[in-house]
């Protein structure tokens, strides 16, 4: 069974992922208030992700994983990974002023800069799911 805190944290993810997509999907119906309200929650999400990951890999003694899976998958799963994570800190200061702009209703600043952030965010929410799945559920015996 996967460690309870990875478990949580890859849930948060999904959980971030569906208020984006859902999110995205009452934009596009012009439901802003709505959408406004799920990309908040999916920015809680997110949020609550990275407290958790922070505190599990630097405050819980948390042991590495290693992938073990194929060795044919090795370089598709590290580029998963690194662009996963270069993604994720590229995306936060964007997150956080489209998150602005749009609270400020300024729409069309919002609109330019959710084109960059929304994608890359739901990227980065996605692959932390599928580097969870990789890791803790298909690699179970994959600790350094």
């Amino acid at each position: 069974m996967p460690p309870i805190l990875p478990t949580i944290n890859a849930c948060f993810n999904l959980a971030a992922t569906v208020c984006l997509l859902l999110g995205y999907r009452a934009m596009k119906r012009e439901e802003y208030k709505l959408h406004g309200k799920l990309m908040q929650t999916a920015f809680a999400f997110s949020a609550a992700f990275l407290v958790g990951y922070v505190y599990f890999h630097f405050f819980a003694g948390a042991e590495d994983r290693k992938y073990e899976g194929p060795s044919w998958l090795k370089l598709p799963y590290f580029a998963m990974l690194i662009s996963h994570i270069v993604l994720a800190v590229v995306n936060l200061p964007l997150i956080l002023v489209t998150l602005a702009r749009g609270r400020r209703r300024e729409r069309d600043a919002h609109k330019r800069i959710a084109r960059f952030a929304f994608p890359i965010w739901l990227y980065v929410s996605v692959t932390g799911v599928l580097i969870y799945l990789i890791l803790y559920v298909w690699n179970p015996g994959g600790v350094q």
